[in-house]
This record gives structure tokens, sequence and C-alpha cells, in this order.
């Protein structure tokens, strides 16, 4: 029987938990890779903002939002229902992320329009170009735990600024 050393014994030790660390630490990257860009937009949320018409008006709007993930974790569709005393909107998109970049579509039910999604993701902030035939717009989505923060612009448009401030109701 052959008596290992203090010393090698602990080199050995300090070889395990160091593949052990390792090996945990491979383990946490993948699961929040696995998580994908999206994760802490999912949920259901509530908040009021401003709505701002060309003409000079604001107004006071109430929103709902559900954001969900779509067949991979890559993947995002997102529902935003927000009222004024005088204007409605309605809008849906799904949206795929692939190394930063964000592509794909939107609808807006009330007014039967829609176009493309182009932007960029970086960490919990979400810029985007809005493009169709009757509507442009820049939006951009910060999230910080149970708080996101939306703004909408579209210089020329009927509705030329949105701001809304959402909480979280459930993940």
């Amino acid at each position: 029987m052959k008596v290992i050393s203090l010393p090698s014994a602990t080199r050995r030790t300090r070889a395990i938990g160091a593949a052990a660390i390792a090996v945990v630490l491979g383990l946490v990257s993948f699961a929040a890779a696995a998580d994908g860009p999206f994760v802490a937009l999912m949920g259901t949320w509530s908040g009021t903002g401003t709505i701002s018409f060309l003409s000079g008006a604001k107004e006071r709007i109430r929103c709902n939002a559900t954001h969900g993930a779509g067949v991979n974790s890559d993947e995002l569709k997102l529902e935003l229902t927000c009222a004024s005393d005088s204007y409605k909107f309605n809008l849906r998109s799904q949206i795929t992320h692939r190394d930063g970049a964000i592509s794909g579509n939107w609808f807006e039910t009330t007014r039967a329009t829609g176009g493309a999604i182009t932007g960029r993701i970086a960490g919990s902030l979400i810029n985007v170009r809005a493009e169709g035939p009757t509507f442009n717009a820049l939006l951009a989505v910060t999230t910080k735990g149970e708080k996101q923060a939306i703004s909408i612009q579209s210089p020329g448009s009927e509705v030329s600024d949105v701001t809304i401030t959402l909480t979280r109701k459930s993940k």
C-alpha cells in the first residue's frame, strides 16, 4: 500500500477543488445564457405615464403589459395596451435576439398597422426602431428589478412622445 504524502494530497485536494469551482462557474454561466436576454422582462406589468400629441396637448395614460417567451429564450412576445381619456393603443410585437441585435415585427391592433423592429439590447436597456407604412418611432425600454421605463418618440406623428413607468405584477 502506497502512502500519499501530505503535500501531494493537498495538491490533489486543490486540483479537485479548482475543478469543482470551474464546473460550478460553467453551470452558472450556462444557466445565465439559457435564461436569455429577455428574462428580466418576463411577466405582467402595469403603470401610468404621459402621452404627448403633435398639437402640444398632454394626457395621462394607464398601461398594462404582458411579456412572454417565444419558442426559445432568444424570442420575446410583448403586448402593451395603454389608454388615456381620448386615445388608446394596443401594441403587439414579437422580437428575436441574436448577438446583441434585435429584429422582429410589431402590430398596433386599434389602427390595424404594423411593421418591422430593429435595434440592440445591452444589459437592461433595449433600443429599437419601429418602422411601418404609417408610423415610425424610436423605443427605449429599461428594466431594473420590478420597474420598467418605456419611452416612445415619434416626432411629426399624431402621438409625438410617450413615457411610461411600469411595475411588475407577476412573473
